[in-house]
């Protein structure tokens, strides 16, 4: 059952918090406020490890700058901070700064700034180039890919630079809480003013504690967050004697769902793009949307009821041989555990329901891990983050590494995964 249970935050008088975060219960759903929230804020907190953890990545869920620096086996954070209000600011300036715990290790506060404009994510096929030839669909876990896959997209039949209608989930939304089109005055972190955004979150930077965003356009805002950044996903790649590769991962704890997807293609003439592969592990061919990004409790539930997303007691999936065999130049793919949620609403839902509720503010905090990985032949063993094969051969099928140093052509025209390489490939 959801519970409530009163927090008590210095001089705040109580919050209330919903403790099923893992159910994903509606924060409102025993009774409607009769005004409010003035306010909403909305936090979002991952564990990033392979190729994402490098700084770049490439394909959707990996097109965003992660935090710190280092290597791809090195688990790094990411920190999303937004903050919507109805109300104007006070003197016209909009000002408001989230106070963090000490263990957080990002000082005092965090600004929240005001953007000029804002622009949402947007579902592409990586690259800086408009497709010209075909992309190849695939989707579900198996050696082999089913009967009617994959569906191919010929983009020389499409108007110039449209993009397949259906390709991406429009039932699985993206929900990032506040905007700036849907608050009368809105803050975010990372922003414009901050240099280095979520570089400055250290690996061993924890989230528990007290938290307090304060501003010129809001009420005050206090909680006390009870769970941290996700473990990482480790996971590891075996290619079966059908070219098939089965995917492995740790199970991590408070995981509520698992999604896998990969991108790869192939040379065409003069060492351009020739074919795109999609894939995924949904068994009901769903790609991008909310599937790419921060998704509740509420929201994994009934997709993992129709296996549009894996099971948290799944840790294997198998990329069909007809997958890899259609990509054969390279592989870039991405797994997401979707994690818990904490949700807080003020002042508490009255104990009569003849009372009205004034909800001044509602806050919540959803988790994820992801990890990325590359499968290109001739890629050294580990590099950023790759998945080694039984055999250590990092998915290559045995290949030796290229005498010459990859330049321009097929992926030096993948815009992201071309950085990740320091050029393409076509030696």
């Amino acid at each position: 059952m959801t519970r409530f249970r009163p927090v008590a935050l210095g001089t705040a008088a109580f919050a209330v918090v919903l403790t099923a975060a893992i159910t994903g219960g509606a924060l409102i759903a025993q009774q409607k406020p009769a005004s409010g929230p003035i306010a909403r804020y909305d936090m979002r907190a991952g564990t990033v490890t392979g190729v994402g953890a490098m700084g770049r990545g490439a394909g959707a869920g990996m097109a965003m700058v992660f935090g710190g620096g280092g290597g791809g086996n090195a688990a790094q954070h990411e920190l999303y901070l937004r903050l919507g209000s109805s109300r104007p600011a006070d003197n016209g300036t909009p000002r408001a700064d989230h106070f963090m715990p000490p263990p957080a290790k990002l000082g005092k506060s965090v600004p929240l700034i005001t953007p000029r404009v804002e622009t949402g994510p947007i579902d592409e096929i990586p690259g800086d180039r408009k497709p010209t030839g075909r992309l190849l669909i695939f989707w579900g876990c198996g050696e082999h890919a089913p009967k009617g896959q994959p569906v191919i997209i010929d983009f020389a039949r499409l108007a110039a630079g449209q993009m397949p209608p259906g390709l991406w989930s429009s039932t699985i939304l993206r929900d990032w809480g506040p905007t700036l089109t849907n608050s009368k005055t809105f803050g975010r972190w990372p922003n414009e003013d901050t240099m280095g955004g979520n570089r400055q979150i250290r690996p061993d930077a924890s989230l528990i504690g007290a938290h307090r965003i304060a501003g010129n356009y809001a009420p005050e805002i206090n909680f006390a967050l009870a769970r941290d950044f996700m473990a990482g996903l480790r996971a590891t790649n075996t290619t079966l004697p059908s070219g098939a590769a089965t995917v492995k991962w740790n199970a991590v704890p408070e995981a509520t769902g698992y999604f896998a997807s990969l991108f790869g293609g192939k040379r065409g003439p003069n060492d351009q793009m020739g074919d795109m592969v999609m894939w995924s592990s949904s068994a009901l061919r769903q790609f991008g949307g909310g599937l790419s990004d921060w998704l509740s409790p509420g929201q994994v539930a009934p997709l993992v009821a129709n296996r549009t997303v894996l099971s948290p007691a799944t840790t294997a999936c198998t990329v069909p041989a007809e997958v890899r065999a259609a990509a054969p130049d390279f592989r870039v793919g991405t797994l997401t555990a979707y994690g818990p949620q904490e949700d807080f609403a003020y002042p508490p839902r009255p104990a009569s329901a003849a009372t009205p509720w004034k909800l001044e503010w509602t806050a919540r905090i959803r988790h994820r891990s992801l990890t990325s990985w590359m499968d290109i032949p001739g890629m050294p063993s580990g590099y950023g983050g790759a998945m080694d094969d039984g055999d250590g051969s990092s998915g290559n099928n045995g290949q030796q590494k290229p005498k010459c140093k990859p330049r321009g052509g097929l992926l030096g025209g993948l815009g992201g995964l071309g950085g990740v390489l320091g050029g393409g490939g076509g030696c």
